[in-house]
C-alpha cells in the first residue's frame, strides 16, 4: 500500500449506508436551538480525550448548550486552554479539569468520583480518547507495543470508564457515546490496529445495551478530520491533503444522539457523516426489524 492514502486494496468500502453524506453541520443535527434553549441545562458531560480536537469542540458545544461539563486528558496544559475556550465562548460555564491516563483504571475511577462529588451525578459520558498507529506498515513491519497501545487506549480506555462510569450512568438513565472509526467496517492493509480495535469497540456498545438496559449507548464513527491523531494516521492530512470533515460534524451529532431524538439506534454502529433525517425517515424501519448496524457473521444463503 502506498504511504499516500489508505485508499488502495479497501474490502468493505460498500458497508455503508446509502444516504446522503455530510461533511459538516445541517439542519436535521443543527445545535443551535439547542444552544437556545439550554437543553442541556442541568446536565452533566464528561469527555475524554477534550485536549484538543473532536473531544474540545464536543466539551465546547455541550457547554453552550448548559451543560456542567468535566474534560479530560493526560495534558492538564491543554486542558486549560479547553477549558479558557469554553468560559471565554460561555461565561459563566461551569468546568471540571482533570488530568489522566484514560489506561490507568484507578486514575479513571478516581476521576469519575471527583465528576460525581463536584456535580453530584452524570449524565452523558464521551468517550473519545484514541490512538493509532500511521497507516503504512504490515502487520510483519509493526511495532508490536505500538500496536497494541492502539487497543490499550481504544478498548481498555473506554472500558475503563464505562465500568467506572455506568453506575452512576444508570441513575440517570444516561447516555454512553463511544468513537469509533469507519475503519471498523473495513480492512486494507497497514490499518490492523485501527480497524481492528474500533470493530471491538461497536460490539462493545453492544454490551452496554444488553447488560445495562437504563443506559442508551452508541458507537459513532466521526469522519475523516482535521486532527493530530488522523495527520499521524494518514500521512496525506500532514502533507496539505486535508481531511474533508469539520471538527464541528461529530459534535454536533453526538448533542443529537444524546438528545432522546435518537434512542432507537441505541446500542449500534452510525456515522455522522450520515445524514440522520435520511437514516430514520428511510432506514428506521429496516434496520429496527432487521437487526441493522451490528456486527455480525454473513452467512452465505443456501443455493437450494
Amino acid at each position: 500500500m502506498s504511504s499516500k492514502s489508505p485508499s488502495n486494496n479497501i474490502v468493505g468500502i460498500d458497508e455503508d449506508l446509502p444516504v446522503t453524506h455530510r461533511h459538516d453541520i445541517y439542519p436535521a443535527i443543527d445545535p443551535e436551538p439547542l444552544y437556545a434553549a439550554r437543553s442541556y441545562g442541568g446536565k452533566v458531560v464528561l469527555v475524554t480525550g477534550a485536549s484538543r480536537g473532536v473531544g474540545r469542540e464536543t466539551a465546547l458545544q455541550y457547554a453552550r448548550a448548559g451543560a456542567l461539563v468535566a474534560i479530560l486528558a493526560r495534558s492538564g496544559d491543554a486542558l486549560e486552554e479547553t477549558r479558557d475556550l469554553i468560559v471565554a465562548d460561555v461565561p459563566g460555564a461551569d468546568v471540571l479539569v482533570l488530568a489522566a491516563d484514560v489506561c490507568d483504571v484507578e486514575a479513571v475511577r478516581g476521576a469519575v468520583q471527583s465528576v460525581l462529588r463536584r456535580f453530584g451525578k452524570l449524565d452523558i459520558l464521551i468517550a473519545n480518547a484514541g490512538a493509532v498507529t500511521a497507516f503504512t506498515p504490515m502487520l510483519n513491519k509493526e511495532d508490536p507495543n505500538a500496536w497494541w497501545n492502539t487497543f490499550e487506549v481504544n478498548i481498555r480506555g473506554s472500558f475503563n470508564f464505562i465500568s467506572a462510569a455506568v453506575p452512576a450512568l444508570e441513575k440517570t438513565q444516561g447516555y454512553i457515546v463511544v468513537i469509533s472509526s469507519s475503519g471498523a467496517q473495513l480492512r486494507f492493509p497497514g490499518a490492523s490496529d485501527a480497524c481492528i480495535s474500533k470493530l471491538a469497540v461497536n460490539r462493545l456498545v453492544e454490551f452496554i445495551v444488553l447488560e445495562h438496559l437504563s443506559v442508551r449507548a452508541f458507537a459513532l464513527a466521526p469522519g475523516l478530520l482535521p486532527t493530530r491523531i488522523a495527520a499521524e494516521a494518514i500521512p496525506v492530512y500532514a502533507d496539505g491533503g486535508g481531511a474533508p470533515d469539520a471538527v464541528a460534524l461529530p459534535a454536533a451529532t453526538m448533542l443529537y444522539l444524546t438528545s432522546g431524538r435518537a434512542d432507537w439506534l441505541s446500542g449500534r454502529y452510525c456515522s455522522a457523516n450520515w445524514d440522520m433525517a435520511e437514516v430514520e425517515r428511510d432506514w428506521k424501519d429496516l434496520i429496527v426489524q432487521q437487526g441493522g448496524l451490528l456486527n455480525k457473521l454473513y452467512i452465505p444463503r443456501s443455493r437450494e
